[in-house]
């Protein structure tokens, strides 16, 4: 796994545990560099500041094009996997679209569902092609 990857999965953690024990990223973040040897990388930080800055814009978009869900019925893991991919692809020149996408999906393929893969492939793909508009 690249060193892009890892951070990817070590923010998804940070921001699936903030969410689900209702408490800020940044703290959870802040208890990991105080009680653990974990190395945070610093793209990790870029993405948890990014989606955590972000967040309202992007479940607003994830809610509107969401066919058929609501961001509530949504997997916990499905949701913020499809934050960090948002957030890269519509708030990140340095990712490309398309490696957004997959590396969103490649986490849902490890992390989620079996249908998982094809909703976040579908939902981001969704917001890449409205992507001009969205930001306008």
């Amino acid at each position: 796994m690249s060193a892009r990857g890892k951070a990817r999965s070590r923010a998804l953690e940070i921001l699936f545990e903030a969410e689900q024990r209702s408490v800020s990223a940044s703290d959870v973040l802040r208890r990991r560099r105080e009680n653990t040897e974990q190395v945070i990388n610093p793209y990790t930080v870029q993405i948890i500041d990014g989606v955590t800055a972000k967040q309202e814009q992007i479940d607003e978009f994830l809610r509107t094009y969401a066919q058929g869900w609501t961001l509530e019925r949504m997997p916990s893991v499905d949701r913020v996997i499809l934050r960090i991919g948002a957030w890269e692809l519509l708030f990140n020149d340095e990712v490309p679209d398309g490696v957004a996408v997959s590396e969103a999906v490649a986490l849902a393929r490890t992390l989620s569902t079996d249908d998982s893969p094809a909703f976040v492939n579908g939902l981001l793909g969704r917001l890449q092609q409205l992507k001009p508009t969205l930001l306008a």
